[in-house]
Order: C-alpha cells, then sequence, then structure tokens
C-alpha cells in the first residue's frame, strides 16, 4: 500500500483449477473468527489513524481518505464479519473517511501461513488491502525493511487481484518491483480465502489455494530478502491515490466496504 505498480504481470487461471494442497503441515497460532458484534477486538488489531502526517501525508499515496479510530461506521463487527467501510463525508480536510486495522504488536509473525477469507467492494477509486509490514525496521525505512502485499485490488480493474512484494532492490520506485496478477471475475461479489506461505525462502501467493505467483531468496542478503523479522497484517480500505485512483474516483458509489469472514495464522513444519 506504498505505491502504484507502473507495469505488472498478469496471470489468469481458471477458477476450476486443481485445489493446491501445501506439503507443509500446520497449526493454527492465532485467528480472529469475528465471531462477535461491535467494535473489533481491541486484544487483537490497533488502528492506524488520520493521513499519516507529518511522516507520510495520504500514506505515500496521495489517498483521498482520513482512517478514523474506533468508529462503528468505518469498522465494526455485525454477522459474523468484520466490515471496513469507506463513507464520502467531509472529516477534517478530507473528503471520506475510512478505516486501517493493523495488528502490530497483537500478531507479528516470522513465517507460516496467513490467510483471509474476504469479499472485496467494487466502484472506480475503491483500493482495499490485505498486507504486512515489519513490526520493526530492521533494515531501515520503506522499502529496506520489505512489504508483503498479500492482496490488493483496484476498483477500475475489478477482475484482477495482485500479489507483491517490496525491498530495497525490487520496489515500484526503481521499476524493479516483484508482483503478478491473478484473474478473479467474482472478486467483488463472493468471498475468497488470499493467503501466503512464507518460509525461510520462499513466499508463495495463493488465491483459493491456487498458487500464481512466488518470490525466493536469492541468498544475496537483506537488500533482496529482509523477510527474516516478524512482520504484522494490515486491513484496509482506501479511496483513490496513486493507483486506486488513476482512473479517478466515482463519488455516487459509497459507501463501499470490505467484508471479512475470518483471518487465521498458521504455523508451518
Amino acid at each position: 500500500m506504498l505505491r502504484k505498480f507502473p507495469y505488472l504481470i498478469i496471470l489468469c487461471f481458471s477458477l476450476c483449477h486443481p485445489t493446491h494442497i501445501s506439503s507443509q503441515q500446520k497449526q493454527l497460532i492465532w485467528a480472529d473468527e469475528f465471531d462477535y458484534s461491535g467494535l473489533p477486538d481491541s486484544t487483537k488489531w490497533s488502528y492506524d489513524v488520520g493521513d499519516g502526517c507529518p511522516a507520510v501525508c495520504n500514506w505515500g499515496n496521495q489517498e483521498l481518505q482520513y482512517y478514523t479510530k474506533s468508529t462503528l461506521k468505518n469498522a465494526r463487527v455485525e454477522h459474523g464479519k468484520l466490515i471496513i467501510e469507506a463513507h464520502r463525508e467531509k472529516i477534517k480536510h478530507y473528503n471520506y473517511s475510512s478505516a486501517r486495522l493493523v495488528s502490530k504488536n497483537k500478531g507479528d509473525w516470522q513465517y507460516g501461513r496467513i490467510e483471509v477469507k474476504a469479499k472485496l467492494p467494487s466502484g472506480r477509486g475503491t483500493w482495499p488491502a490485505i498486507w504486512m509490514m515489519p513490526t520493526e525496521a530492521a533494515y531501515g525505512g520503506w522499502p529496506q525493511s520489505g512489504e508483503i502485499d498479500i492482496m490488493e485490488h483496484v476498483g477500475h480493474e475489478p477482475q484482477i487481484i495482485y500479489g507483491s512484494v517490496h525491498t530495497k532492490s525490487y520496489h515500484h520506485s526503481i521499476g524493479t518491483q516483484k508482483t503478478a496478477g491473478i484473474y478473479l471475475p467474482d472478486a467483488e461479489s463472493n468471498f475468497h480465502i488470499f493467503a501466503i506461505e512464507w518460509s525461510e525462502d520462499k513466499i508463495e501467493f495463493f488465491v483459493d489455494e491456487i498458487p500464481y505467483f512466488s518470490f525466493t531468496d536469492e541468498g544475496t542478503g537483506w537488500k533482496e530478502w529482509p523477510f527474516d523479522r516478524k512482520f504484522h497484517l494490515i486491513l484496509n480500505l482506501a479511496v483513490g491515490g496513486t493507483w486506486g485512483g488513476e482512473q479517478g474516483v466515482d463519488d455516487t458509489i459509497w459507501p463501499q466496504r470490505m467484508e471479512v469472514d475470518y483471518v487465521r495464522v498458521y504455523s508451518l513444519k
């Protein structure tokens, strides 16, 4: 969520692709099943609030929303689902409100399978994401300590899901980002499972158990592989921005929501 991709490789798969079965056994170590109502569980989730200033105004992407904290309109659990909802409303000097939930210092992992079952918003200007950032910036600020984007989606490309990683050597600012996409025509109308399996030397990306992208440690050091530290999870819905707003924002579609059925984290053995 700290970039717009200047180019992307699109890998198209049939929805009847054979199911992937991991060769690794897995054990559940952290989860939120959203089997309650009200605000998100404060023992598992915190909020990024505002617009990122003074560090990175508009979260570094010229986004149009203001992220709120503990506001049911923007982040709530109801009917067994987490709802992250963006509204068109005036808040401070922004015209949209939304929420960005983070598991930092409440759910932090080094390696494992991270999976999120979600249904995505629709419409031009939406930019939902399920992604991970380092809990401690051991190698320096972005992109040096890494970023893992489990799922990104933009409303002007409604049938494509993207997965990517960012490191000092591989990121969009210098045209070297490592990323791929998968064709998913009903991402906005049905729930799908977005996941990674992250080991000491590889991160593999899945949609509904279909592997579509992998990134492997080249053995050349942290500039290419900073993924040997703990990362935490981020769930958010941005409005507009350098990528989400690339073709403008439809002001008639709001509110829009990302619905999350569950978040599950497994150790891999």
